[in-house]
């Protein structure tokens, strides 16, 4: 008997959604600081040209989603070397063209999944996968967390600490990126914004420090999967919109214990 026969459909779906919300909301708590909780829509809508490629020759969603998602990344970080503007500005230009190619080839008849996300389909392997490559970015962005929050509150002053603001902006890119590539298996390509901004905005309303904020960031996010997997099995409604009004339900709860 293999680990896969041992481990029914709801099992993995539990495990992968805990992984990959938990990374969502942690990343979430960097964006909200640096005022780019947006930017994590539209990279996730770049998905759209690789998730068409995908459905039309039969490979992986993920890979797909993950492959146009790193090309636009790469884009808008080559773009910031070019120009003063924010991020957020050349993230829509990129999402833009993205979409308009996306929806040139996107076979629409079996666009469900990549749109809303499934992540009832799961297997063993795309688990050992959210596993492994969450548990790297964890350790990522744990270690350019302070780096870029000081970049945020004075880039000159981070220059003169030593920080490449360059290299960790790329870094920071390319860990959203795949944080949003791993989201359209859960919530799909429209709300991986929400995955990522909500499980923050929530910890930011009840949090004393950032440390607590970004942990509860990520706690928010994991506990949102498993209510969402829950209420699917009984309600037998999508695991993605459904993982997203429980965010939202976490988020009006936050409101009643802000700290002003």
């Amino acid at each position: 008997m293999t680990i896969g026969d041992k481990m029914d459909q709801f099992t993995l779906s539990i495990i992968t959604t805990i992984f990959i919300s938990s990374i969502a909301g942690y990343l979430g708590s960097l964006l909200i600081t640096k005022r780019m909780a947006l930017v994590g829509g539209p990279l996730g809508h770049l998905a759209l040209p690789g998730v068409a490629l995908a459905l039309i020759y039969n490979f992986g969603i993920f890979l797909g989603a993950l492959l146009s998602i790193a090309v636009g990344a790469l884009l808008i970080w080559i773009f910031s070397l070019r120009t003063k503007l924010p991020l957020e500005a050349l993230t829509a230009i990129v999402f833009a063209a993205g979409v308009a190619i996306g929806f040139l080839f996107l076979p629409l008849s079996n666009a469900e999944e990549a749109l809303i996300g499934d992540i009832t389909r799961v297997t063993l392997s795309d688990t050992l996968l959210a596993v492994f490559l969450s548990s790297i970015l964890f350790v990522v962005i744990n270690r350019i967390y302070p780096k870029i929050v000081l970049s945020e509150i004075s880039e000159d002053l981070a220059k003169s600490m030593g920080i490449d603001v360059r290299k960790y902006n790329l870094i920071y890119l390319s860990s959203i990126a795949l944080v949003a590539a791993m989201e359209v298996k859960i919530v799909g390509i429209l709300l991986t914004a929400a995955l990522i901004a909500i499980p923050a905005a929530a910890s930011r309303n009840v949090s004393r420090d950032l440390t607590q904020y970004s942990f509860l960031s990520l706690i928010f996010g994991a506990v949102s999967g498993v209510i969402a997997i829950i209420l699917f099995k009984t309600l037998k409604l999508p695991v993605g919109p459904l993982m997203i009004l429980v965010l939202f339900s976490l988020f009006l709860i936050s409101l009643l214990f802000v700290k002003k």
